[in-house]
């Protein structure tokens, strides 16, 4: 636009009322752009965009159940919602994420670099690919055997992820197995690390959860879960539309943003759990990333 017609536009828009429709939730500055509204009034829309979309969506009262874990959902939806899952998970650099925070309690522990095998649980694995992903890295980063366990309470996320990820490499092993974490607790293990799993749980099982995860493991914990933010929801929308063909994802990923938890939120359960001193990490895409030691 020229200079002229900037002009010329700024002074028909000073001749007409203005509605202000304000985000005020933007410590940083705002930015004010003139629109037209959709019932034709002119209107200047003052936009807040940190605030408002880092800050946190209300808590659900109730978790209603996600379509992918509904045992009549069809084979083929289920494995385009795991396909899906994978996908997001490829995105996100989850593995990454988790791979290094178990490396970091690994090496902080008093375990020789060369000593025994470390054994990894990750509960809830789903489809595996996430397990597969971290198991790859930790056998890159560790001079040790790296033997990890994916555990899951749906017989046919098991089958697809032992059809698919299962076996041996080098000095990794890698096996799953169908099991309840709820219900049976956290098989004995090195580190115990979970992602996506923690919002499909109340704050009583959640608390259970953490509790059996640092008894279970003799170094320490790690899991990633969403944050329950404008942002995330914005993500998960975009994530799903975008990255997904699966229309299992596209309802259960937006729901699974909503009945996630504030960083405050989660650090209230970990106190709850025993664990106040565990680091939380804001990572990408708006997860909480947490880990701990297991206490003395």
């Amino acid at each position: 636009m020229t200079q002229t017609a900037a002009r010329l536009a700024d002074a028909m828009l000073a001749k007409v009322p203005l509605t202000v429709l304000s985000f005020t939730d933007f410590s940083a500055g705002s930015s004010s752009v003139p629109l037209r509204c959709q019932n034709t009034v002119p209107c200047r829309f003052v936009f807040h965009p940190q605030r408002f979309f880092m800050r946190s969506l209300p808590p659900l009262t109730d978790r209603p159940p996600e379509q992918m874990d509904d045992p009549t959902l069809n084979e083929a939806e289920h494995r385009r919602a795991l396909v899906a899952l994978a996908r997001i998970n490829w995105i996100s650099q989850t593995a990454a994420q988790l791979t290094r925070r178990i490396v970091r309690l690994l090496e902080a522990s008093s375990t020789p670099a060369g000593g025994p095998a470390v054994r990894i649980i990750d509960i809830a694995c789903g489809g595996g690919n996430l397990t597969a992903a971290i198991a790859r890295q930790l056998g890159a980063r560790l001079a040790r055997r790296v033997e990890v366990v994916g555990i899951d309470i749906s017989e046919r996320a098991i089958a697809w992820a032992h059809q698919q990820h299962a076996g041996d490499s080098g000095s990794t092993s890698l096996h799953f197995r169908q099991a309840d974490a709820l219900g049976d607790g956290c098989p004995d293990c090195d580190v115990a690390i979970h992602s996506l799993f923690l919002h499909h749980l109340n704050d009583a099982e959640a608390t259970g959860l953490l509790q059996s995860m640092t008894s279970a493991a003799g170094t320490g914990g790690v899991f990633s879960d969403l944050l329950r933010s404008q942002l995330g929801l914005l993500l998960a929308r975009l994530g799903t539309t975008f990255l997904a063909r699966s229309r299992v994802a596209r309802v259960d990923g937006p729901l699974s943003v909503k009945a996630a938890r504030t960083t405050e939120e989660y650090r209230q359960l970990l106190t709850a759990a025993g664990l106040p001193h565990a680091e939380i990490d804001r990572t990408w895409p708006e997860r909480a990333c947490v880990s701990w030691e297991r206490p003395a």
